[in-house]
């Protein structure tokens, strides 16, 4: 998640203020840039144990020891919660994952660099401390009870607040780990078409990012339970977001929705107000119980954007999310998969002309299924591995369209190169650590610790 901000900017006093701010993201393609964010879950080397905050050997002397690399701390009071570098963030989830959320960057070639010289820097200062990563969607192992919650002020209030709205909000937070994509656009035009595209593809890309077949030390029944456990976290802030396909759709539309997606918190002072449940909406109005009175700044709104967690996000970027973190190889192809799709005139029309004519019921029975069976799920009569060959395709061809070639003059599609051979394979990386588990592992789940780290 987001490192804080604090409350300032301009004061809303109407609509048209938020629409704007979505607006303002619009860029020329000249200056579209790829994020990609990612987590891990650290583990103690010796027992496979979660990491507390405090001790030598904690998360916060981790998080000290980056700093020799130049990142500079982000505090909350005197809390140490995460740390910023030349556009960069690495910040807590709740349970003590570590997050990277990187620049915008002007091509995969970069975000090839940039993992991994974070991931070598993990290494470098974990060693010492007896701190590994793992990179896996669901933690194999680690019980609710055992879990460290991180000391963040918006995590105690989302705690509270996930237990009244679903079952499996604090598996989200405690035990999930992703990758995700972030992607500009060029127009409201644009940027409903990009929505589209991805909304409807993002199933098939959970399928081939999955990577989360264990539970407490044993398979769970789903290829990617992190997928799953979305299905039952907060119904008024995930989804796939119908209204998308709807005529219509733009920049205002998406604001209707999160003005009534109940707020988590306000920051106010350095410190977070608890206005969980509330609405944004009467917070434009000067009604809300929890700051009577008061109007939002363009910060608020900013802060608000962040705690609604669709299958792909609108901000003035639009972020695809949902997939599964997995081995290096895989932090680097999600982006370059839609950075394939987005970032090219043709590949993104051929990716609209396939999923066009899927139904809004098709979409959630394949968004049900593929937590289950991955690849083998369909829709419209077709596999979704089958379809998963054909987005590849047209990635492909997008990212050779855009010609971004390193030092070598190497262009950006070998980095789909991991996704390609799952489709090829037919097995996922989960079905992978699932037959290591039922041959070479003997039922064991200890050797996951070896296998996924980093």
């Amino acid at each position: 998640m987001s490192v804080p901000s604090h409350a300032g900017g301009e004061l809303v006093t109407e609509k048209r203020q938020l629409v704007a701010f979505l607006e303002a993201g619009a860029k020329p393609a000249d200056q579209w840039r790829i994020g990609t964010e990612h987590e891990k879950f650290p583990f103690r080397r010796s027992g496979h144990g979660p990491i507390p905050y405090d001790g030598r050997d904690g998360i916060r002397a981790l998080l000290d020891g980056l700093k020799k690399f130049g990142w500079v701390g982000v505090h909350e009071g005197e809390t140490l919660i995460g740390l910023s570098q030349g556009g960069s963030n690495v910040s807590l989830e709740p349970g003590g994952q570590v997050e990277l959320s990187g620049a915008p960057r002007d091509s995969i070639h970069e975000t090839h660099f940039e993992t991994t010289e974070h991931l070598r820097q993990l290494r470098e200062i974990g060693g010492p401390l007896g701190i590994g990563m793992l990179g896996i969607g669901f933690h194999p192992t680690l019980r609710r009870e055992d879990a460290h919650w991180m000391p963040k002020g918006r995590y105690t209030i989302m705690r509270t607040y996930m237990q009244k709205r679903g079952k499996l909000g604090h598996d989200m937070m405690l035990r999930t780990c992703t990758i995700q994509a972030n992607l500009d656009f060029g127009s409201e035009a644009d940027m409903v078409k990009k929505f589209r595209v991805s909304l409807a593809l993002q199933p098939i890309a959970t399928a081939l990012f999955a990577n989360s077949p264990f539970t407490e030390g044993k398979p769970n029944g789903f290829l990617t339970r992190r997928a799953h456990v979305w299905t039952d976290t907060d119904p008024d802030r995930t989804g796939d977001l119908p209204f998308v396909f709807e005529e219509g759709f733009g920049f205002e539309r998406y604001v209707d929705y999160a003005l009534d997606v109940p707020m988590y918190f306000v920051m106010r002072d350095g410190r977070y107000v608890d206005v969980s449940g509330q609405s944004f909406r009467a917070f434009t109005e000067g009604r809300l119980p929890g700051l009577p009175g008061e109007r939002p700044t363009l910060t608020d709104w900013a802060d608000h954007l962040t705690t609604i967690f669709p299958e792909v996000r609108l901000k003035r970027f639009l972020e695809t999310r949902g997939a599964d973190d997995g081995p290096a190889g895989h932090i680097t192809a999600l982006p370059a998969l839609w950075g394939g799709i987005f970032y090219d005139g043709t590949a993104l029309d051929a990716a609209w002309d396939m999923v066009r004519g899927w139904s809004r019921e098709d979409r959630a029975a394949l968004k049900a299924e593929v937590p289950l069976r991955a690849l083998a799920a369909a829709i419209g009569g077709r596999r979704v591995r089958e379809i998963a060959r054909e987005m590849l395709a047209i990635s492909r061809a997008g990212l050779k369209d855009r010609g971004r070639k390193d030092f070598h003059g190497t262009d950006e599609t070998h980095f789909l190169d991991p996704l390609d051979r799952i489709v090829e394979t037919g097995r996922t990386r989960a079905e992978e650590l699932l037959a290591l588990y039922h041959g070479a592992w003997r039922g064991s789940i200890d050797p996951v610790f070896e296998e996924c780290a980093y």
